[in-house]
């Protein structure tokens, strides 16, 4: 049986996923303006930096964080865990955790005015969450293999 809180901490994961989501989109897009800077733009530059910096500090990592905890939770008290579905949606976010560390690193990339990608790449970059989000949120839903 669940616990009576579960739909309010169900709710509270998919805010916390709707706000990484949300950052994860915004972040490489940020990137794509400040790789396209003409050199010698230093007041955008800092600009931007700081965009990134507090968009990944005070937004991205703090709900990347409540996502995995409220997740974990609401994978053990469903019973989910053991779930073939559940496996490969853990895979997947993994994975986009991977590029939230990407992403995180490259903050500190053009923090430090160490930046060697184009805008370009990042533009493809972009893409990745999008598609890591389209298959996460298919497993939680139609739960295959369950």
């Amino acid at each position: 049986m669940l616990d009576a809180s579960y739909p309010w901490i169900k709710a509270f994961h998919v805010i916390a996923v709707i706000s990484w989501m949300a950052a994860m989109l915004y972040l490489p897009r940020l990137f794509v303006n400040h790789a396209a800077l003409p050199a010698g733009s230093r007041v955008q530059s800092e600009t931007f930096k700081g965009m990134e910096r507090r968009l990944l500090k005070a937004i991205m990592t703090p709900a990347m964080i409540v996502t995995w905890i409220l997740g974990l939770w609401l994978a053990w008290q469903s019973g989910y865990y053991a779930a073939p579905w559940l496996h490969a949606k853990f895979a997947l976010v993994l994975a986009m955790s991977g590029v939230h560390g990407f992403l995180a690193r490259t903050v500190k990339d053009f923090a430090a005015d160490r930046n060697t990608r184009g805008p370009n790449f990042y533009r493809v970059i972009n893409e990745v969450p999008t598609l890591l989000m389209i298959g996460i949120v298919i497993l939680a839903i139609v739960k295959p293999w369950s």
